[in-house]
């Protein structure tokens, strides 16, 4: 069983480009000016601040909301196989492995019965930066996170989505509580959900099977 450690884990001060909610009298999401949000996006974890940096790139005016924007402890995603870090180059998010202490990883190492083996990634047709990247996962979506707040079309916010705003079988927009209990509507043409495993709102959309294969245990180390 892993021993939770107090890391004093502060939520960051991310910048805030238009601030466009401005709450009326019923609650709902009033731009401040006439520009309106294009995407919102509920989650601002991997896929949720790597799709922001994309739209926002794209030109698209985009709403984050993320429940907590606290670093990350958790034991995930520490492992970027070279593929994943050809695909940050790609998005322009490569520098996100940058000063997080993300080590190169050229390979595996297999024990069993006491015997060993090296597997090596095939990298030869590479340049000499491609391979993979092992980080604190937390460290990771901050850099992530950080880098989508920079860009003037995306607001990042702290808040909880509730529920999913539905007329005529078309989702309008969310519903969400602001870090500072204030319930608030937003809507935009386009809505994705981006909330992890533990989503509150996936049932909603869909029914998934979920099927657990195995199982894995990690361990943190100190030196």
């Amino acid at each position: 069983q892993r021993k939770k450690k107090n890391h004093n884990r502060a939520p960051m001060d991310f910048p805030s480009h238009h601030e466009c909610v401005k709450s009326s009298g019923n609650g709902e999401c009033q731009p401040e000016d006439t520009a309106r949000t294009d995407v919102i996006i509920v989650g601002a974890g991997v896929a949720g601040s790597a799709l922001a940096c994309s739209l926002a790139k794209d030109g698209r005016r985009v709403h984050v909301i993320e429940r907590d924007l606290t670093e990350p402890d958790r034991i995930v995603g520490e492992l970027l196989q070279p593929g994943g870090y050809l695909k940050l180059i790609e998005l322009g998010l490569d520098d996100c492995v940058d000063e997080i202490d993300a080590q190169r990883v050229f390979g595996y190492a297999l024990f069993k019965d006491g015997k060993n083996a090296r597997l090596s990634y095939p990298l030869e047709k590479f340049h000499s930066n491609v391979a993979g990247r092992s980080f604190h996962h937390g460290r990771f979506i901050q850099r992530m996170r950080e880098k989508s707040a920079t860009l003037s079309n995306v607001k990042l916010e702290q808040g909880t989505v509730t529920s999913l705003l539905e007329n005529d079988g078309t989702i309008k927009g969310v519903q969400y509580k602001t870090e500072a209990g204030q319930e608030l509507t937003a809507y935009a043409p386009l809505t994705i959900v981006c909330d992890g495993c533990f989503s509150n709102l996936r049932r909603s959309l869909c029914k998934p099977e979920v099927d657990v294969p195995s199982c894995f245990v990690g361990l943190v180390l100190e030196n």
